[in-house]
């Protein structure tokens, strides 16, 4: 249960390679393929427009209308179970088990997804409930959770989160510290489908997000040059970088992340997929990912990756030029073994016993 049709690469690439690391592991897993007419509307509004408050140009509006047509397409090939409405869990399957998660499920802020539910476990059909990598998102610990919400998450047998913050609201308001696991794009392989890539054989530096401050976008800029590497924004329009691939579907965007040089970005995912491809990277927070990003670089010791108005400009050359460091390495592999024993634990089916 996760928000798997979001027009965002890295929702789509967590939700399929958590259905299929669970199926690696044996299982029959599917991905709850909930609807909503109204969650939709916003999510199609927010993607045809999706650098805002930035200006879309009206030149944009057929590239990102063809890349929501991708996403589309990419979403039929993903393993869902029957459709039921986000409203009316009584539609849904039964379920042995139900895992929630990743994503931000728990994020009682989400501009359209927040407050249903169904990602609380309410009206559920499930013999159990577990979360994998949940998320509050940008969600603060220190606003409190009402305790109709805490009550509903005491129905989860395991609860593991993917920061912080998520932690320290876990823990406020259920009173125990749940565990921290992997992101499912940094647990799991990404496999995306094959793809033409002619058009990435030239180096290049990617470029992932929207809306960079001009002390970033400058700096970013400054070291593109200084190598003779082109920018390259995928996804959203960047002025700033060279160029704009606009229309990639989450395939081609798995894609260009492994064949960069470098990753400069303000998402989450962004820095995912520079970790997950062993890149050179740089990121900046933003207001609405700072937990999410500031909870992954503490994560795995990656703080230095983190980007300020303060820092230096060697900083920014040295990020961008030097090869990933073996500690992160070494605590994102340590990460997976914690995780992969979270996921031994939690979903492991109590057997019935006999009379």
């Amino acid at each position: 249960m996760t928000f798997h049709r979001c027009i965002n690469y890295g929702s789509y690439w967590q939700a399929r390679c958590l259905a299929e690391g669970l199926q690696a592991r044996g299982h029959n897993a599917v991905i709850l393929d909930h609807d909503s007419q109204e969650v939709n509307l916003a999510e199609w509004k927010c993607a045809l427009q999706p650098v805002l408050p930035t200006a879309v140009p009206k030149s944009d509006y057929p590239l990102y209308r063809e890349k929501v047509l991708k996403f589309f397409r990419a979403f039929n090939s993903l393993p869902l179970s029957p459709r039921f409405q986000l409203d009316n869990p009584a539609e849904m399957g039964n379920y042995d088990v139900v895992v929630v998660g990743s994503d931000e499920v728990w994020n009682l802020s989400h501009p359209w997804f927040g407050g249903y539910a169904l990602f609380y476990g309410e009206g559920i059909r499930a013999q159990r409930l577990v979360s994998y990598a949940a998320s509050f998102g940008n969600y603060d610990a220190s606003w409190g959770m009402e305790q109709a919400w805490a009550e509903k998450l005491r129905k989860f047998e395991f609860i593991s989160v993917r920061d912080e913050n998520s932690q320290a609201v876990v823990e406020n308001a259920l009173g125990f510290e749940p565990e921290m696991v992997l992101d499912p794009c940094l647990q799991f392989p990404v496999v995306p489908d094959e793809r033409n890539l002619d058009k990435l054989q030239q180096p290049y530096v990617a470029v992932y997000g929207h809306n960079f401050s001009e002390y970033f976008a400058r700096e970013i800029r400054r070291c593109a040059d200084s190598k003779n590497l082109p920018l390259i924004s995928i996804g959203y329009r960047n002025d700033w970088a060279d160029e704009q691939w606009l229309t990639a579907d989450p395939h081609d965007f798995a894609h260009f992340m492994a064949h960069s040089e470098a990753v400069a970005t303000n998402f989450f995912h962004g820095c995912v997929f520079a970790l997950r491809n062993v890149k050179p990277f740089v990121c900046e927070t933003s207001p609405y990912r700072r937990y999410k990003l500031q909870g992954l670089m503490a994560k795995i010791g990656g703080e230095k990756h983190l980007i300020t108005e303060e820092t230096p400009a060697a900083d920014y050359d040295a990020r961008l030029s030097e090869p990933l460091g073996q500690e992160i390495i070494q605590k994102i592999e340590r990460l997976r073994q914690t995780s992969n024993a979270y996921l031994d634990r939690a979903l492991v089916l109590k057997q019935l016993q006999p009379a």
